[in-house]
């Protein structure tokens, strides 16, 4: 009788049947092998096509929206006192993602107090206000920095500047919007153009997006989500416009149209630095979105743009 070489065994267990080990007994079955039974395999989740916990950033988006409609229609000086939250919040979740990612030391506590200057001195004085208080902040900044010595130095002081021209001092353009006798009106066509811009790209996105925008990026963001951007901004801008604002219907669309422009940009930008830093949100403040600065993006380059826009096609008295 020939004899069956241990090897030839297990090739003969590996063609179909169980498989047993030199000693003849049969193997039993790895933990970590998958079953054969359907019922005890795990259950995929199949992933939702909006990329986020779509009813929690719904209600989250409803609670900010309604908070802000009451500053405007109550006493809209409110929405400065909103504004000045927003972005002490943004900056400390900033400042945080920089410190985890990249161990970038931003001089927070002036940046805080800068921020702050800029856009309460917005309101009495304008763009002056803010400018100044900018200024100062940035000698604060460096003076700040100045005792944490020269390694890294240039790194900080630069990621500390960026973020008070990002952060308050964007912030403090939507904020000159509101002391004029119209600024409840001004306001809620800067917020509707921005909400129109971010909701009919989602939407159109999630439908129809085939070819991405910017993949290296932001993969989700695509040609047809910015197409639905556009139509959506276009008609918010013609809408808010006449009806709020007294303007003319090219007008509107014009705000409508740069208003998409820039909200797409902030979009792109916040991504950019996200993807610079291998973080996926700056924060988890807000169930479904991430961080208020993930929320902030396309307002605050936005709102630049609203004042300039709104100075001009309508001009205060």
């Amino acid at each position: 009788m020939s004899q069956v070489s241990d090897e030839e065994r297990e090739e003969v267990a590996g063609d179909g049947g169980p498989a047993t080990p030199r000693s003849g007994e049969p193997v039993k079955p790895s933990e970590e092998s998958p079953s054969d039974d359907p019922e005890e395999k795990p259950v995929e989740k199949k992933a939702s096509r909006a990329g986020r916990n779509l009813p929690a950033a719904i209600a989250v988006g409803v609670v900010l929206g309604a908070a802000i409609i009451v500053s405007l229609l109550t006493t809209r000086f409110l929405f400065i006192a909103i504004i000045a939250a927003a972005i002490a919040v943004g900056t400390i979740e900033f400042a945080g993602a920089l410190k985890r990612a990249a161990n970038i030391e931003v001089a927070l506590i002036p940046l805080l107090a800068g921020g702050q200057a800029m856009i309460w001195l917005a309101w009495p004085f304008g763009r002056e206000g803010a400018l100044t208080a900018f200024v100062l902040t940035v000698l604060a900044c460096l003076l700040w920095r100045l005792p944490g010595g020269t390694e890294g130095y240039l790194r900080d002081v630069s990621a500390t500047v960026f973020a008070a021209a990002y952060l308050p001092l964007f912030a403090s353009f939507a904020a000159m919007l509101v002391p004029p006798e119209d600024g409840a009106g001004r306001v809620l066509a800067f917020m509707i153009g921005v909400v129109a811009s971010d909701t009919g790209g989602y939407a159109a996105g999630v439908l129809k997006g085939k070819h991405p925008m910017a993949p290296s990026i932001s993969p989700k963001k695509s040609w047809e989500g910015f197409a639905g951007s556009m139509v959506a901004g276009l008609v918010g801008g013609a809408l808010t416009l006449t009806l709020l604002l007294d303007g003319h219907v090219w007008q509107g669309l014009l705000f409508g149209a740069a208003i998409v422009l820039t909200a797409t940009l902030g979009d792109l930008v916040e991504s950019l630095i996200k993807r610079d830093l291998g973080i996926k949100d700056m924060g988890t403040m807000l169930p479904g979105h991430g961080g208020l600065m993930d929320r902030l993006d396309s307002l605050l380059p936005s709102a630049v743009v609203s004042w300039l826009l709104l100075s001009a096609f309508v001009p205060t008295p």
